[in-house]
């Protein structure tokens, strides 16, 4: 009777000991609620359009009348370069035309020929043509309204492959570049709006819109390049400034689990969540959406209803019995 308490006992330690070595874990249920569909996209601050001043040919820099930061309106004149080959094609489009003159003149007395002034008029208009587009290129303008924002020469200096000074326009909107995914595209359209913040302006909110989505895919991102327009009547938000852009594409009912659940592979960039199903885990292969507060939203590998592994991690492998705490 003692030797069969004692085996008994013995047998029953043995099982105690076996069940616990199980790994002990905790758990929680997956579930489906309405997940918002927000997507964040960061870029930098673009004028709305950009005009680089430069000479067609190089030439020798006389004066600069503005500086970077400066406001310059359409037209204004804004570099003067050297005058001397602009002074030498004024003398000779004078003298073509005193000639040209003259030939009408002894035409219409029948002392000249048709050819003379014919020629002299084509000679005439060259040296105007020349003329002209000389000095557009000694008096630099500027094409639009807006504010000076590279300068590359001084007086003195002649011109290069950089331009003069760099021109941006600042009002009424200015512009962000935002590139948006494959699966995105669909669900962002011209005129949709958006909300963008400024690290340079903490706490406020400024409301732009989705002005062109690019009809081709960046070969290497796999992303559209898409334009968003800010309004900046006060010029409050200058290019450079970086900007946090986020579109609202409502939303959708997915699975979601606790942060604690998700466990990265280690050498890779694999996400996965043990799934508890008869006492024994499963390595379930997840694809992460969204992150907010200490959930996770999972597009894939993981239904409605599952009991995924939240700790006790470390202990487990595909097919590990364990135990529930």
């Amino acid at each position: 009777m003692t030797a069969l308490t004692s085996c008994g006992g013995a047998e029953n330690e043995a099982a105690v000991e076996k069940e616990a070595e199980l790994p002990i874990v905790t758990v929680d249920v997956a579930h489906r609620i309405d997940v918002p569909q927000t997507k964040v996209y960061t870029a930098n601050v673009e004028a709305e359009n950009l005009n680089n001043i430069a000479p067609a040919s190089p030439n020798r820099i006389k004066q600069i009348r503005v500086d970077v930061g400066d406001r310059v309106r359409a037209g204004q004149e804004l570099v003067t370069l050297d005058s001397s080959t602009s002074d030498q094609l004024r003398i000779n489009l004078e003298q073509i035309d005193r000639e040209y003159k003259r030939a009408v003149q002894l035409l219409e007395i029948g002392a000249g020929t048709q050819q003379s002034v014919d020629q002299l008029k084509a000679q005439l208009d060259a040296a105007r043509s020349q003329y002209d587009n000389m000095m557009e290129n000694t008096i630099l303008r500027s094409p639009i309204t807006g504010v000076v924002t590279a300068r590359n020469y001084d007086p003195g200096d002649m011109t290069g492959q950089m331009p003069v000074l760099t021109v941006g326009q600042l009002a009424p909107v200015v512009k962000v570049m935002i590139n948006i995914s494959e699966n995105d595209m669909a669900t962002i359209r011209e005129g949709m709006p958006v909300a963008i913040t400024f690290d340079a302006f903490p706490g406020e909110d400024f409301a732009g819109k989705v002005y062109r989505v690019y009809p081709t895919v960046d070969p290497a991102s796999r992303t559209f390049a898409t334009e968003v327009r800010i309004p900046n009547a006060s010029e409050k938000i200058k290019p450079g400034m970086f900007a946090r852009v986020t579109i609202d594409l409502g939303s959708q009912n997915n699975v979601v689990v606790p942060d604690r659940a998700v466990v990265k592979q280690t050498g890779s960039g694999n996400r996965y969540v043990y799934v508890l199903r008869n006492g024994r885990v499963s390595y379930n292969k997840v694809k992460l959406g969204q992150r907010f507060d200490t959930t996770y939203e999972l597009l894939e590998g993981i239904n409605d209803g599952d009991t995924v592994v939240i700790t006790g991690q470390t202990r487990l492998a595909d097919g590990v019995q364990v135990e529930v705490k």
